[in-house]
């Protein structure tokens, strides 16, 4: 379970008091959505790979790139088959053949990204079950360090994976979409700007997020 529904109901509702105060309409969007779903952002896109890890969660995250939502599905729906319904390790991605990745619809440079991954993981180069004690700059040092792992993709492992409780994505298209709508901004926000308005939520952003991904 995200750990943002893991807090107890006091402090819920001292954060929730917290982003009513300091924001007229996040103050609205919490009286529209008294129960935020924090798993909003995540069913859009899962697709039918299993994935109880934080590979299988950064595996999702590449075959996700770049595409719509319905390829997106389709690729992890056949990937899924090709590793029998089970989620793949690093070490049974590194042992298939590439042109297998391929036949599922996997590109070549997604391919490269998913075994630099699983390399790394399998090398020690990058340890996934340590990311729980590190800061979140360090958690995001960490996995950018990896073949298209970027700061959206660190941010979802930190917002979703991790249960932080102080994470926007805020170079996600949905959120910028939906602040735009909830702030009636004329034009779709920058990443920037989206930072810069979020300021005021600390230390409650990722609570935040979730009214704004609600709000879609």
């Amino acid at each position: 379970m995200n750990k943002v529904t893991d807090m107890s109901t006091t402090c819920l509702e001292e954060a929730r008091a917290a982003l009513r105060a300091c924001d007229t309409v996040m103050a609205r969007l919490i009286v529209t959505q008294p129960h935020p779903d924090p798993h909003t952002w995540q069913r859009a896109w899962c697709g039918e790979l299993p994935a109880v890890d934080l590979f299988g969660s950064l595996l999702r995250q590449i075959v996700g790139q770049q595409i719509s939502v319905g390829a997106a599905r389709a690729i992890l729906g056949r990937l899924a088959t090709l590793f029998d319904g089970e989620a793949p390790t690093p070490a049974r991605l590194l042992a298939i053949e590439p042109e297998r990745l391929r036949s599922v619809g996997l590109s070549r440079q997604k391919i490269s990204y998913a075994r630099d991954l699983a390399q790394r993981i399998e090398e020690g180069i990058l340890q996934l079950e340590s990311l729980a004690e590190l800061s979140d700059a360090e958690v995001r040092k960490q996995l950018t360090a990896a073949k298209g792992i970027g700061k959206w993709s660190a941010d979802m492992v930190l917002l979703v994976d991790l249960g932080r409780p102080d994470v926007l994505p805020s170079g996600d298209l949905g959120i910028r979409k939906a602040v735009q709508r909830a702030y009636e901004l004329p034009s779709l926000p920058s990443s920037k700007e989206v930072d810069l308005l979020g300021e005021k939520w600390r230390p409650h952003r990722s609570l935040a997020t979730s009214y704004l991904y609600g709000s879609l």
